[in-house]
Parts: C-alpha cells; structure tokens; sequence
C-alpha cells in the first residue's frame, strides 16, 4: 500500500466529489495520507477531513504565500489548535520567492516562528520552498536541525539534497518527476537512498504523466513509484514498501 505524504484535499478542486474520492483510496491502493493545511482557513477545512477518516492524517501550518494569514493576534490560537489537535507535523510551512508577496523578511518570520513552534511541540515539519533554496536551508539550520523534516516538491541540486539528508531529513518526490523536463529530478530519484524518500502528490496539484494538467489524487502515485523504479532499475513493490516505511518513520504513525 501506498502512503501520500502530502496532499490538499481540502482544495476546492474535490469540493464535487470529496468523499467520493476519499472513501475509494483504499481500493486503489492508498491506505494512509497526510492532509496538509496551507491558510487561515483551511485548518479547519484539514481537521474535518482527519477527523472523518481515520486514515488521514493532519498536518497544521501556514504556507509561506498565506504568511499574512498568521497575525500576531493569531499565534496563540494556532498554538492552542496545535496543541488540542495533536497533528503529526507542522505544516506546510517555508519559503516561496517566485512573487514578490509576501515580502521575503515576513516570509523568514513566520517560517522562523513555525520552526520554532515545532521545535516546542516536538513536531516534524513539512517544508516548501520554491526560489529559495539557500534562504531555507540557512533557516532550517539555525532553528530547527534537528526536529527532521521532509522537502516537499524537492526542485533543487542533487547538493542541496545530500545536505538535507545529511541532517536526517527527507526528500519528496511527486508527479514532477515523471514529466519529460525534469532531468535534475530524475537524476536526483535515481541516486539518493531510497530510505530518505518520501512518495506525494500535493494534490489536486502536479498530477504525473500521463495525467499532466488534470486533477491529481493519491491513486496516482503509481505512476511516480514506477517512475522512481525503473530510474533506480528496481521494483515499484521495493519503492512503495520503503517509501511507506519511511513515512510512517518520519510522522510517527
């Protein structure tokens, strides 16, 4: 089986057919996902979706585009959320340079205090980063090195990624690496060690090949553990059995 280790079922994408597709992961082969939360507002929006399957499980922050959304105000109560709901990870939190908003020192606040936060609570965290490659690895190095974490959407150096690994954190790898143009995904797949990979999808966003463009799911993670096989010249059994392992690792579940 397996373990989506970040998704958004919360997005307004599945608001038709919501249950629908939820309530049909198993039988595709899906027995566990991490519902990631991104705003204010979809909080909630994760919480409800756990609480109503028990193989969903939450993971509670504010991703850096939404770094408005945490107030000052709104801190302690994010903490209260935190510690009543007892998510597996804060998260999706980090940092995103591809607009010029949020300003970039309020972005580094706010991923400051959700590290810092994490570090409290005793939480492993789930990172974005997107033109930010050095800013965040600095951050997390300073606040947080050993807390462990996943980097969602991996799209830096091979480097970059051993020094991640080196710290004991993971790699996520999703559809992209299954797209025609994505050679320094590919080459990253096929060289580090399996152990330190994690299988996501960030639904309904970046849906593998051949359903680029389309809605994505969890159910679509075949296509990126086949492609990960056959980079690695193993099997997609051997790929889902330790990507599962590493998951359940990583979010203590």
């Amino acid at each position: 089986m397996i373990f989506d280790s970040h998704s958004h079922y919360d997005d307004s994408a599945f608001d038709e057919d919501r249950d629908e597709v939820l309530s049909g992961l198993y039988d595709k082969g899906i027995d566990k996902v991490i519902s990631a939360s991104s705003s204010w507002n979809s909080l909630e929006k994760v919480l409800d979706i756990c609480h109503k399957y028990s193989f969903a499980y939450p993971a509670l922050g504010i991703h850096p585009e939404n770094a408005t959304d945490l107030t000052s105000e709104r801190r302690p109560l994010l903490e209260e959320l935190i510690a009543r709901e007892k998510p597996v990870a804060i998260g999706e939190i980090g940092l995103d340079y591809h607009y010029a908003e949020p300003p970039r020192d309020y972005q580094k606040d706010i991923f400051e205090y959700q590290l810092e936060l994490a570090k409290k609570l005793n939480l492993p965290i789930i990172v974005h980063s997107r033109d930010a490659a050095e800013d965040t690895y600095e951050i997390i190095k300073a606040h947080n090195p050993d807390k462990k974490g996943v980097i969602h959407c991996f799209s830096s150096s091979y480097e970059m990624a051993v020094k991640y690994i080196d710290m004991g954190y993971y790699i996520g790898i999703g559809g992209v690496v299954t797209f025609k143009n994505a050679a320094k995904l590919k080459d990253i797949a096929s060289r580090i060690p399996l152990t330190s990979i994690l299988l996501e999808t960030a639904c309904p966003y970046m849906a593998p090949v051949p359903f680029r463009g389309k809605r994505n799911d969890s159910s679509l993670l075949t296509y990126v553990a086949a492609e990960i096989a056959s980079l690695r010249g193993i099997s997609a059994e051997e790929v889902i059995a330790t990507t599962h392992a590493n998951t359940c690792t990583l979010f203590n579940v």
